[in-house]
């Protein structure tokens, strides 16, 4: 099929993380078809990530994921685009890497593989565990929305929760209580004032309140609220940690649920290159090789209620991977 019509098919397909299980056995029917050599490694009951092997002893490994974030959107197309969910997060480059693998075949080049991974929406698992194969590959090719261009660096992350217990009361007597909304609050601005780092390659680290919660009625003073936040760093974890206590003052407690420094990409000459602030299964993956972060897309697409992908950009982009592999497999 063509890379539009395996576009079309993974995004009718739902994937949300958690539930890669269908697309996961599509990909794997998919690729054995081709002539690859398909096998899958288990994260957890009914979640596995799909490897594909060209030949023996990859160099280089084209590595995407598979999940996406909710919720599910119906599928479409116009004359210029792809849309649903998926399209260009990451279902399209998954389309334009199969393409580029294709065409390497039939040029005799078989030194390659493709990694599909599940949960990199939440916590990068399927990441994880494909860190622990014992593959001598030199390169890894991460595939994400870059707009197609070559990414230098990535910002890190650091996801936290922050909880703050009042004390309820009768909104008629709120002296009588503590309001946890407005503890909570007190908090959360002093991190958003705080001073997150800024880096002359990265930029600036941002403080984003991503979901807040608390409180039962409006006739009632808050006793608990809770708050998850994301740090995009440019700085290491341990002292974005600093920072953040700092600012916090052990007026609320803290949940550190994940964290990964920023990253430094391999790049190749001759590709135009960004930086991007955004995560990616990079930072699970250095077992597998210098890592390399590109893909047709845009991330400003990603995660929105409009997702969707060029068609001209979804073929540009098989065009970067066929000539990023030629490279990293024979300097030319």
């Amino acid at each position: 099929m063509t890379p539009f019509d395996l576009t079309r098919r993974l995004m009718a397909i739902p994937s949300i993380s958690g539930n890669e299980g269908e697309v996961g056995s599509f990909l794997s029917a998919h690729l054995a078809s081709a002539g690859y050599r398909v096998e899958t490694q288990v994260v957890e009951s009914g979640r596995s990530n799909v490897m594909a092997f060209a030949g023996d002893d990859p160099k280089v490994v084209f590595c995407t994921h598979i999940d996406t974030v909710p919720p599910f959107l119906p599928v479409h197309e116009d004359e210029a685009c792809l849309y649903g969910r998926g399209a260009c997060d990451t279902k399209g480059i998954i389309a334009a890497m199969l393409e580029a693998g294709d065409r390497l075949r039939r040029s005799g080049v078989k030194s390659f593989a493709y990694l599909f991974v599940v949960g990199e929406e939440v916590n990068g698992a399927g990441a994880r565990a494909a860190n622990s194969l014992k593959w001598k590959s030199e390169f890894v090719i991460v595939g994400e929305p870059t707009d197609n261009l070559m990414a230098t660096a990535q910002k890190g992350t650091f996801n936290v929760n922050l909880k703050f217990e009042g004390r309820a009361a009768h909104s008629g007597y709120p002296e009588k209580g503590i309001s946890a909304i407005e503890g909570l609050w007190s908090v959360l601005s002093d991190c958003q004032a705080a001073d997150w780092g800024n880096d002359p390659v990265l930029g600036k680290g941002t403080f984003n309140i991503g979901v807040f919660s608390g409180g039962e009625r409006a006739n009632i003073v808050p006793a608990a609220a809770m708050a998850s936040c994301m740090i995009r760093t440019v700085e290491p974890g341990t002292r974005i940690e600093e920072k953040l206590r700092q600012a916090v003052r052990d007026r609320a407690a803290m949940e550190i649920m994940s964290r990964n420094n920023p990253q430094v990409m391999h790049v190749v000459d001759g590709f135009k290159t960004t930086v991007v602030s955004f995560g990616s299964d990079v930072p699970y993956l250095g077992n597998l090789g210098k890592p390399l972060l590109m893909g047709p897309g845009s991330i400003l697409l990603a995660h929105t209620a409009d997702e969707r992908i060029s068609k001209r950009e979804l073929l540009e982009g098989a065009d970067l991977y066929e000539r990023l592999a030629g490279r990293l497999l024979h300097g030319s």
